[in-house]
């Protein structure tokens, strides 16, 4: 298990770790994201999609489930599952055809959909050091 931690202290250090995060992945599409509710989550993804490409705007998809975002002729998912009930849900939205797609896969409240997750990703656990630190650990699963 590789791991790396980033400390940022303020917005304007996000994209240096959305970089730091991808470079770290290297070849994984899936990633999961684990922090309180307020903690970034949905922030660090729009720093990361912006590293991937991702022109468009970024935005929780709390009602939807999933949205998606176009970037360099590849399709990213984003997904929160804060708002599920059952893991019926997740397979009424089909989440096999966007798990394992082989695009990236980005997602919120993985532990609504643990038992669905595939074998390998990597987790970044946000944790709230300030009103501005956050402490990234990556993990490769």
């Amino acid at each position: 298990m590789e791991k790396i931690k980033i400390e940022v202290n303020g917005l304007d250090e996000l994209d240096g770790a959305a970089k730091k995060i991808l470079n770290h992945a290297k070849d994984e599409h899936f990633f999961i994201f684990e922090g309180e509710m307020g903690a970034g989550k949905t922030t660090l993804i729009k720093a990361l999609a912006k590293a991937m490409g991702v022109d468009e705007v970024v935005s929780s998809p709390t009602f939807s489930i999933v949205n998606e975002y176009e970037a360099n002729g590849r399709i990213i998912y984003h997904f929160d599952f804060y708002r599920i009930k059952n893991l019926q849900e997740a397979y009424d939205i089909g989440y096999e055809e966007y798990f394992y797609s082989e695009n990236p896969c980005f997602i919120e409240w993985p532990e609504k959909v643990w038992e669905l997750l595939p074998e390998h990703y990597l987790k970044i656990q946000i944790e709230t050091l300030n009103e501005n630190g956050r402490l990234l650990s990556i993990i490769k699963i």
